[in-house]
């Protein structure tokens, strides 16, 4: 590996990740003024999205550390395949369905029962948690073999593929355990208030796989084993690096356990809804990884790595602009103020939109040029490059969708309506399927990419419609206008873009380094051509940004007229 240029580069990327959380903190601020405990609501935002931020980048160094060394081929996708039964129950049992449901019941109980029954809830919740997952983890070691079938059943053609990601998913079942117990106590130092280290225990996983990739992988047979040993020990890292701080909260003080306590079934009762949200998520990506077996060898290590390239905005905007206005659709909800939420639900798409329309256009125009800097070297050769950027294509089409998904779901739960989604999404699923099984054959890879955007995109206008139904118009303002500059002022940078890749081979060979400047000029000249087209057009979301980096006035921004907003 060239390593020359990594000590400059890294200094230099570190300072603009400074620089991003800095000011994303600023602006999340901004927008969270108007709540009751401002302060502390925007330093937990931003300690989140710091923290995010890292994760995301620590992310993006395993993929190509792993794309570095074992391509995509037989040993990904045993991987791949194996990693997504324990982080598929991960997801359903553990982490944010968990939360929400624990932490406004935990919360009660300390204002209601006091310290000592609600660390005696917590315990009993924890004993509960704990002894579910280990049988879960020891029916899934006992169970690997037709559970491998059920996800992958290509793998059946290929005996030494399909022996390999059995023996992988037996490593990595007692990762769900770590894990789930990380989230209980990661629900329990954010219902007191502490936010670093919940936020920050996702990168253990990361690190621990990008060590055990860089160091152990030599001294392991098969060499994909050390990235399932680095699984497991990221899994006791989230966990680990959470206990100290629990125990010196008050763990320590309270360890009695209460089996009968009423808590536990209103946590049972507040997670249901929010399991059933996951697993249509969860049955998305079944069905890709399912009919991506079939598809010859390297098919879902290519879906893989093309969706982390789509996951990036989706996490640093989607999901940031999401959470950050949830509270206040709640809040308008709380107040009986529809009109207002449905104000704020449609600026918050239309906010949302006009960060993330940029990034679909430079991920669908430079695909290439992106996916060969990130992931190609090693065992990464030119063929799985070209493949892995047309699944990034397909996938991209559908990032707006993705994003505004985000704020509808928000605003169904703002109205206390978790049905509406969960229903909406089975809709999706559905077509998802019939998506897939047209365009996987001619197509390939692509073709379940391109089946999940549309499948997005039905979810979208289910949404939009659903929650019409009960809000009325949602804005003051149509959307249609808005859309419209954001669409015209995205085409130009597309054409810029196009324009700046003729001018040369988007997959020609130099030094790692040239390539990077070369790349970032283009990206950085194309977002210009989109910010000049936005002002040319008046867009409103341009000025309201350009307002909250230039601030000329200190008074609260008015959230319910979209006025402002961010």
């Amino acid at each position: 590996m060239h390593l020359s240029f990594v000590g400059p580069a890294a200094y230099g990327f570190g300072r603009a990740v400074a620089f991003i959380k800095e000011e994303w903190h600023r602006l999340v601020k901004g927008f969270l003024m108007e709540q009751e405990k401002p302060g502390r609501i925007a330093r937990a935002a931003g300690v989140v999205s710091g923290a995010t931020l890292l994760s995301r980048v620590l992310g993006f160094v395993r993929d190509l550390i792993i794309a570095r060394a074992f391509g995509a081929g037989t040993a990904t996708d045993a991987f791949f395949a194996a990693f997504r039964l324990p982080n598929m129950l991960r997801e359903l049992l553990g982490e944010g369905a968990l939360s929400a449901a624990f932490i406004p019941v935990f919360t009660e109980s300390f204002s209601k029962r006091g310290r000592e029954g609600a660390w005696r809830l917590a315990w009993t919740a924890l004993t509960l948690l704990t002894s579910l997952l280990v049988l879960v983890s020891v029916a899934g070691i006992l169970l690997a073999p037709w559970l491998v079938r059920l996800i992958a059943p290509g793998f059946q053609a290929v005996p030494s593929k399909l022996d390999l990601a059995i023996f992988l998913s037996r490593m990595m079942f007692p990762y769900i355990l770590f894990v789930g117990v990380a989230a209980l106590l990661m629900a329990i130092l954010n219902a007191q208030g502490h936010f670093a280290t919940p936020a920050l225990s996702p990168t253990m996983l990361n690190i621990a796989m990008i060590g055990c990739a860089l160091f152990l992988t030599p001294h392991v047979v098969p060499p994909i084993l050390a990235l399932a040993v680095g699984v497991l020990i990221g899994g006791a890292g989230q966990l680990l690096i959470q206990m100290p701080v629990a125990w010196r909260r008050g763990m320590s003080e309270h360890r009695g356990i209460d089996l009968r306590d009423p808590g536990i079934l209103r946590i049972a009762r507040l997670m249901a809804p929010g399991v059933a949200g996951l697993a249509i998520t969860q049955v998305n990506v079944f069905i890709g990884t399912f009919l991506a077996s079939f598809l010859g060898e390297g098919g879902i290590s290519i879906l893989y790595y093309a969706f982390r390239l789509i996951q990036f905005p989706i996490g640093m905007f989607g999901v940031a602009i999401a959470t950050a206005a949830f509270p206040t659709m709640a809040k308008q909800a709380t107040d009986r103020s529809l009109a207002e939420l449905g104000d704020t639900a449609a600026y918050s798409i239309r906010l949302v939109l006009f960060v993330t329309l940029p990034s679909m256009i430079a991920l669908m125009v430079f695909r290439v040029p992106i996916v060969q800097l990130l992931f190609e070297r090693g065992a990464f050769d030119r063929s799985v490059t070209l493949a892995t950027a047309d699944a990034v294509f397909f996938y991209a089409l559908g990032l707006g969708a993705y994003v505004s998904n985000r704020i509808l779901v928000a605003a169904f739960y703002s109205i206390q309506d978790t049905t509406s989604p969960v229903k909406i999404g089975a809709v999706a699923v559905l077509v998802n399927i019939a998506s897939s099984l047209l365009l996987m054959r001619p197509l390939g890879v692509g073709g379940l990419a391109l089946a999940t955007a549309l499948s997005s995109f039905a979810n979208l206008g289910l949404l939009l419609t659903a929650l019409r139904r009960r809000l009325g118009r949602l804005g003051k303002v149509s959307l249609l206008p808005s859309l419209l500059r954001l669409g015209a002022s995205s085409v130009i940078m597309g054409l810029v873009g196009l324009a700046l890749l003729h001018l040369r081979d988007p997959v020609t060979v130099g030094a790692t380094f040239q390539r990077a400047m070369v790349l970032a000029c283009e990206l950085l000249i194309s977002f210009a051509a989109f910010l000049a087209a936005a002002a040319y057009l008046r867009s409103e979301e341009l000025r309201s940004l350009l307002q909250k980096v230039f601030p000329r006035r200190r008074h609260p921004p008015n959230l319910s007229s979209g006025e402002n907003f961010y």
